[in-house]
């Protein structure tokens, strides 16, 4: 009788948090334990619902807008960043702000500002609707065109085809993005690049570690949440890349027995503001499934990290000063 195929998990290396995400994060956890509770946040903190109710339980209240936290409370801009109108409502209500802005979407700001003020018309790759995109586009709403897919290239009208430039959402498809660019510099031989690569870091080696591991894969399951692009875009370059077939789940209750069916190889990664608890979960499920052998196939070794937001360092700074007065 032939051998029993033996059941394994190829676990995607890089995964999970990223330096932005963790960064972001800690602040709401810093505020919390700085100030106490309430704390508010605009928008989820970072697209997941696992840390959203994490950090609802310890006493972060959610708001969609500004005009819903109390007048002179303390809130924290979303690690996605936004628009310089929502700074100004923040400062006309007199609320505190913490700004948790990934430092690589904050570096896109600047990006857009400048290409403004030279009266350059900016194409800003990206989903309508996304908090990057509005941020990004509110700093020059006048100058920016969002562009959701390469098949809206066709239709771009611009004042001046000589004068145009790109930026981008930093969690889409590093291919599709590519793709976008491309079209784009058919229609507008005169396309300038931005000085450097706006998909960051994060997202482009979570992607590489999924082609890699794909075609390997009978099965790939990506943990994240339905809104966070960087996740939903994983299941995407798996399925590209070969797997035969690829879910995303927010946690392994929602792992489903239809998809396991003659399947041997499963792969597994994580979006970039998955905690890697989920992970684990996932993995505990799997070998509940006979799928004990996991096996890691790393791509690249990430060790950036970024400093808290000037605010809660400010405040970290005086309350180890109160200490100081009191020993």
């Amino acid at each position: 009788m032939p051998d029993t195929p033996t059941k394994r998990v190829l676990l995607a290396a890089p995964r999970g948090y990223c330096a932005g995400v963790d960064r972001a994060v800690i602040a709401v956890e810093k505020a919390l334990e700085l100030h106490g509770a309430p704390v508010y946040v605009r928008k989820e903190i970072v697209h997941n619902k696992y840390v959203v109710e994490t950090l609802s339980e310890r006493g972060a209240v959610f708001v969609d807008e500004t005009d819903q936290v109390p007048e002179g409370a303390r809130v924290v801009f979303s690690a996605h960043g936004v628009s310089p109108a929502v700074r100004e409502a923040a400062e006309a209500r007199n609320l505190l702000t913490i700004d948790a802005t990934c430092p690589l979407v904050t570096k896109v700001h600047k990006e857009a500002i400048r290409f403004a003020r030279d009266e350059r018309t900016i194409l800003l790759i990206g989903h309508t609707g996304h908090e990057e995109v509005e941020g990004t586009a509110g700093e020059a709403p006048e100058h920016t065109i969002v562009v959701n897919s390469p098949d809206d290239v066709a239709g771009l009208e611009v004042p001046d085809p000589e004068n145009v430039v790109w930026l981008s959402q930093t969690t889409l498809s590093v291919d599709e993005t590519m793709e976008t660019v491309r079209r784009l510099r058919e229609r507008f031989p005169s396309l300038e690049d931005p000085p450097s690569d706006d998909i960051c870091y994060a997202t482009q080696n979570r992607q590489v570690a999924v082609k890699k591991l794909a075609p390997d894969c009978d099965l790939v399951i990506v943990v994240g949440s339905a809104n966070s692009s960087n996740s939903v875009r994983l299941v995407e370059v798996a399925l590209q890349a070969g797997a035969r077939s690829s879910y995303r789940v927010d946690r392994a209750t929602e792992l489903r027995d239809e998809w396991f069916e003659g399947v041997t190889t499963v792969g597994v990664t994580s979006g970039a503001s998955v905690p890697e608890i989920l992970v684990r979960d996932v993995l505990g499920d799997l070998a509940g499934r006979g799928y004990e052998t996991v096996e890691e196939v790393r791509t690249a070794t990430e060790d950036l990290m970024f400093s808290l937001p000037r605010e809660i360092r400010a405040d970290l700074k005086a309350k180890e000063a109160e200490r100081a007065m009191r020993a």
